[in-house]
């Protein structure tokens, strides 16, 4: 099993050019998954797994870990056997039919600052797919905007003199400032990468492969499937990006308001109006407080 698991992370690392630290990830589960199969199944070789091995491998995993720690090391495990199924060593994909658990809803898990670090190392490349992920990852992160104002963000919207954005939604706007991180990643990807995607005609921003604009769920499997490839133990969706923006500065001393007036979201009474302007105390509380400023 041990040579199975190694051949394996050889590929991730050689073909699908995966991050030493993902690759142990993996390897972590996977001996994990190999060690209940030997103990509990009598199983030496992962081809003679069934569906009924992993479904009773998940149940047992599923009373012992929380839902987010059990989504992973699924994720890992289907990864391994849809390996197995390429590379001809099993006929039938024996991970295909386990469902993930059911996660709390109530109270999102936050991404920790180097949860949030090896994210956005994912897109490493200059190819200008990777250039776009990039900035799109970085300047999530960096404003803490929704997907929808993403997506709508015009090239005339961004002043990467300055480092800020302006988000514009029905006749309201606010102004955003943004890191050093995030403008160069901007830079590199407004100067070589765009120019290579988009469409002549497109005004917007990000756009897909197509030349036009990004859709949500383009965006949405885009940040996830980085999430995966950094083997992140949590849900990992633009919204968790938006929100440990939020918790992130609040957690190094910038002010609740502050903070609410960047992500143009109100309390459950009305704190105030979402800033209009570009507001000279937001970028003071954002270059002290945010970890990629």
């Amino acid at each position: 099993m041990e040579e199975q698991i190694e051949q394996f992370t050889v590929y991730l690392q050689q073909t699908k050019g995966l991050s030493g630290n993902t690759v142990d990830s993996y390897r972590r589960d996977l001996r994990q998954l190999g060690q209940y199969l030997e103990r509990v199944q009598e199983i030496t070789d992962f081809r003679e797994t069934t569906p009924g091995h992993l479904k009773q491998y998940f149940q047992m995993l599923g009373r012992e870990k929380k839902a987010s720690t059990v989504s992973r090391r699924m994720s890992s495990v289907r990864a391994f056997y849809r390996y197995m199924v390429k590379m001809y060593l099993i006929k039938e994909d024996v991970s295909e039919s386990l469902q993930s658990p059911r996660q709390e809803q109530d109270a999102p898990e936050v991404l920790t600052v180097e949860e949030v670090r090896l994210l956005l190392e994912q897109p490493s490349g200059d190819r200008p797919r990777q250039q776009r992920d990039r900035a799109i990852l970085e300047l999530l992160y960096a404003t803490g905007i929704k997907v929808s104002e993403l997506i709508a963000l015009k090239i005339s919207d961004v002043n990467l003199r300055l480092g800020f954005l302006q988000c514009k939604e029905g006749d309201r706007k606010r102004v955003i400032p943004f890191g050093n991180h995030a403008r160069a990643a901007l830079l590199e990807y407004m100067d070589r990468g765009r120019e290579a995607l988009a469409d002549i005609r497109c005004e917007t921003l990000f756009v897909n492969c197509s030349g036009q604009a990004m859709s949500r769920q383009g965006v949405w499997k885009m940040v996830h499937g980085y999430g995966e490839k950094a083997a992140i133990q949590k849900e990992v969706t633009p919204h968790s990006l938006r929100y440990a923006f939020a918790v992130h500065l609040i957690e190094n001393g910038a002010d609740v308001r502050s903070v609410q007036e960047m992500m143009g979201h109100t309390d459950t009474g009305a704190i105030q109006k979402l800033a209009a302007v570009y507001r000279h105390n937001s970028r003071e509380e954002y270059a002290q407080a945010h970890p990629r400023a």
